[in-house]
């Protein structure tokens, strides 16, 4: 066996401290336990600690939904508008109201007048537009990047209104509303280093250590009113099973990050909470390159979707916290259709046949995972055995986190890949137009066919995101995605928050921002 390295050595003397810890503080959490429950008051003061098993990537700000960028975008910016979680109606927040006309052409928004940055100017429609042509520049890779470009023009007539003149109408504009960070320009260029987060906010950033700890204070003249909290402290734990432990002992009031199984075992803990964090699903899917020997077929790529045992994976790793899915549309969703959904049901004679109807020999195929990810690991190693069921050889290939996401954007996987998407939550065009697994136009499995891309732009440049029109460019979408078979979904899933019994408050956006504005201690 080989030596530990020295990170691995770090890093197992970290866990072993905040275990140590843990014990030490035992004491604290009857302290911390509420008695209040769901009836408490709310009342000012304190500092909540966070803990997180992702650092901070600043560059990734506008790319990434790893839950340090999330927490940080959740607690620093405002966005125009918000939709709630369980509708694609956009509701108010810095823009009071819209008219769209010409068509969808032009969309004219109503500001706020009394947001201001956290360095005290107030936020005018020029900041508007600078924050959507910041949004739209390339070097921020914005998933969004598409429907921003879309804006051909903004004009600022007054300091409280903005106009919006669009190429064409498209059904998934308030996405990019409810998205885009409204970043202040005058400090935009040290988001990539990490150095300042100035926006809008409930709360201003004050620091943050790389690998150990982000700080942040309250804005008091926030214009929602100011947060009940002095600040929020959100340090950064690795390790998974540490953090529930933090959990467990009250050295964090939240985690965020923490595994399924130990999320179930803190489920049963006095004093501690855990919430499915829905209307924010992610899907589980396996991505696959068909420009590798063998997935170029479209028979073995369906075969391989065949081949999985979603509802196994679904139970045993995700402890049935979301249910198995062929196509990647939550059942909230205007895309979503039960008949077609039933495709891909685990039928490994099935996936046999198409193999040998494809004629090929499939070479060994490398698959590609977050390795530090117990989650995926273990999605990883279930993946490798079904489709060895069916005649499959794969190899696990665990790289880092970091490594992964630019092999993601880059489309750069030489085989296969598993993780978790976002995005299906929103308008169903946004996810074949945006995301980087779907995007028609150049997408992480380097798949094209005019069919899908036709669908994808039909479904995209529609008026309105829901409507009987809207139905049927989302049925031609999912049967393209279905035939197509460039990825396999496995399930919808939701991230778990592990919080203790002392805070209250919390709430979240469709893309997991954690909403700490009206977030007490009690």
């Amino acid at each position: 066996m080989n030596p530990p390295s020295r990170r691995q050595a770090l890093k197992a003397a970290a866990a072993a401290a905040l275990l140590l810890a843990a014990t030490a503080c035992q004491s604290a959490v009857d302290a911390q336990t509420s008695s209040a429950g769901a009836s408490a008051a709310p009342k000012p003061g304190g500092v909540a600690e966070v803990g997180v098993t992702l650092d901070l990537v600043p560059a990734n700000l506008f790319t990434n939904s790893n839950v340090s960028i999330t927490t940080v975008v959740g607690l620093v910016y405002d966005t125009l508008v918000r939709y709630d979680r369980t509708t694609l109606e956009p509701k108010p927040r810095v823009a009071t109201e819209w008219a769209q006309s010409d068509g969808g052409k032009t969309v004219t928004l109503k500001l706020r007048t009394d947001v201001k940055y956290h360095s005290g100017r107030t936020l005018t429609s020029a900041d508007v537009k600078f924050a959507l042509a910041n949004y739209a520049d390339p070097k921020w890779n914005g998933q969004l990047l598409s429907t921003a470009k879309i804006i051909t023009s903004v004009d600022t007539p007054a300091a409280d209104q903005v106009v919006l003149h669009l190429e064409h109408p498209v059904s998934n504009l308030f996405d990019l509303l409810d998205t885009v960070p409204l970043v202040d320009s005058e400090t935009v260029a040290d988001i990539a280093t990490g150095k300042k987060f100035v926006g809008t906010g409930a709360f201003t950033f004050d620091s943050w250590r790389p690998n150990t700890d982000l700080t942040f204070s309250k804005n008091a003249d926030y214009w929602g009113g100011s947060p009940y909290l002095d600040g929020v402290h959100v340090r950064v734990i690795p390790d998974a099973q540490s953090l529930a432990a933090a959990v467990k002992s009250g050295q964090v009031h939240l985690g965020r990050g923490v595994g399924y199984r130990d999320a179930e075992s803190l489920a049963g803990t006095p004093g501690v909470k855990v919430t499915s964090l829905e209307g924010a699903e992610l899907q589980s899917y396996v991505g696959l390159n068909v420009t590798a020997p063998g997935l170029d077929d479209p028979k073995v790529r369906q075969a391989i979707a065949y081949a999985l045992d979603k509802e196994r994976i679904i139970k045993e790793v995700f402890r049935d916290k979301g249910y198995p899915i062929s196509l990647p549309w939550p059942r909230t969703s205007p895309a979503y259709d039960q008949e077609l959904d039933s495709r891909y049901r685990r039928d490994v004679a099935k996936a046999k046949q198409l193999l040998a109807e494809s004629g090929k020999q499939v070479p060994e195929i490398p698959l590609a995972y977050v390795g530090n990810d117990g989650v995926y690991t273990a999605i990883a190693q279930i993946i490798q055995n079904n489709l060895a069921e069916a005649g499959i050889k794969v190899t696990l290939t665990p790289v880092d986190s970091t490594q992964f996401v630019k092999q993601l954007i880059g489309a750069q996987f030489p085989g296969l890949w598993t993780t978790s998407h976002s995005w299906a939550q929103f308008s169903p065009s946004t996810l074949t137009v945006s995301a980087y697994p779907f995007n028609a136009r150049r997408n992480a499995s380097k798949f094209s066919s005019p069919a899908y891309t036709a669908a994808a732009e039909n479904a995209w440049k529609l008026a309105s995101a829901t409507g009987p029109e809207a139905t049927a460019a989302y049925k031609e979408l999912s049967t393209q995605l279905l035939d197509g078979a460039f990825l396999a979904e496995i399930g919808v899933v939701y991230e778990l928050a592990a919080t203790r019994d002392t805070l209250h408050g919390l709430d979240w956006s469709r893309r997991r921002e954690l909403d700490f504005s009206k977030v007490f201690l009690a």
